[in-house]
């Protein structure tokens, strides 16, 4: 490691491979060296446990001694508990969106706009943030062609799937139709054909079958794994993964009522849930170590799932099915167990259409009551078959 000097930076050679060469007069800068010639520098910090990279310019356009000075503010925004490299993303956004005719700022007006009717904002936002701004937010809208659009969605898929290339697609079409509303001479580069799935296609309709059921339960019965107590309590309640995995003890009140706040419901109404015994009982085996029932390390939720996923799949010996298909499992066990179908329904927090939906204000908390022991009644007959009741062999797929 060396003190660089303008004269090293300016008569360093390129290397057969990419070199990232640390400043010893400034900690944490990097003077990155390519094969090509090109020379950058670059600031790595750690934040809330990341390694992180900021990419500061390239030289010679920035001087040695700027880049010292932009790492030494860097770190100034970093002691005072700032993330550097996100506040150069969000200055770049506002920049964009200063400029009226912008993708960016046309994106973020009809976030200011029509946000609180949306019950999926912060979603949009992240996806326009992550995905659609750094490509193409700096572009007037106006000017923007099919073939960027296009160019989009490929890296995209390529990077994310065609999944979320798809709901990339539906974000921006909801934005410019908005846009197209409001401009007398715009025109949405979008049209019909441009997505990657087939929508009938991939619409799922997995659902576990009695004796994969019994294999997940059987393969859970860890009660001090939070993943192991998750999938359970998700089959026992019929709720979404991210509701269950973010709950927090403060949402279960002495009845064992589970209130679901608006403002972690994807319907963002507020949803009751009166948890069956068996879920309260999965609930009481989890050590009080924080604020969260999911927790791995009693100061947040858990939130990585793919990596518990992948070894229930090996140890169940269950394959082929996602998280969410537990909900449709429970769905249809409590249809199974005779739950009238709006009373189940509701317990999914799902509205009931048409004129019932809109005057029938009963609270209908004895029947989903009901509902979910019937539900947790139906998992135990399963699971725990009565003694002489003939389980068949499961037939191949």
């Amino acid at each position: 490691m060396a003190k660089f000097t303008a004269k090293f930076v300016e008569n360093l050679k390129p290397g057969p491979a990419r070199r990232e060469l640390p400043d010893a007069g400034c900690a944490g800068l990097y003077l990155i060296s390519q094969p090509s010639g090109v020379r950058s520098w670059a600031v790595r910090y750690r934040f809330n446990g990341k390694s992180i990279k900021l990419t500061l310019g390239q030289y010679p356009a920035m001087t040695l001694a700027a880049a010292r000075e932009a790492t030494t503010t860097a770190q100034r925004a970093l002691a005072q508990g700032s993330n550097p490299a996100k506040a150069k993303v969000n200055a770049k956004i506002a920049v964009d969106a200063a400029r009226a005719n912008t993708l960016t700022a046309v994106c973020e007006n009809y976030l200011k706009r029509e946000g609180k009717k949306l019950r999926t904002v912060d979603q949009r936002l992240s996806i326009l943030r992550r995905l659609v701004y750094p490509m193409l937010g700096a572009r007037p809208v106006g000017e923007i062609r099919r073939s960027e659009i296009v160019a989009l969605l490929d890296r995209i898929e390529d990077g994310s799937g065609a999944r979320m290339a798809d709901v990339t697609l539906a974000v921006l079409r909801k934005i410019m139709r908005w846009h197209a509303t409001r401009d007398d001479d715009f025109n949405s580069p979008i049209v019909p054909g441009m997505g990657r799935q087939d929508v009938a296609e991939h619409r799922r309709d997995r659902v576990l079958d009695d004796a994969e059921l019994r294999s997940i339960w059987s393969a859970t019965a860890d009660p001090l794994d939070p993943f192991a107590a998750l999938v359970r309590f998700l089959l026992l309640t019929a709720s979404r993964r991210s509701e269950a995995a973010g709950m927090c003890w403060s949402e279960i009140d002495a009845n064992g009522i589970w209130a679901l706040p608006a403002n972690r419901s994807k319907t963002k109404v507020a949803v009751t849930r009166p948890l069956s015994k068996a879920a309260q009982a999965v609930l009481a085996e989890l050590p009080r170590i924080g604020d969260y029932p999911f927790t791995s390390n009693g100061i947040t939720p858990i939130a990585s799932f793919s990596g518990p996923k992948t070894k229930l799949d090996a140890a169940s010996g269950v394959v082929g099915y996602t998280i969410h298909d537990l909900r449709r499992t429970a769905r249809s066990l409590m249809s199974r167990a005779g739950v009238n179908a709006d009373v189940a329904e509701r317990s999914l927090g799902h509205a009931i259409p048409g004129v019932r939906g809109v005057y029938d204000r009963h609270k209908y908390l004895d029947e989903m009551t009901h509902a979910f022991e019937a539900l947790a009644a139906e998992i135990e007959r399963i699971v725990n078959p009565p003694e002489g009741e003939v389980i068949p062999i499961r037939q191949r797929r």
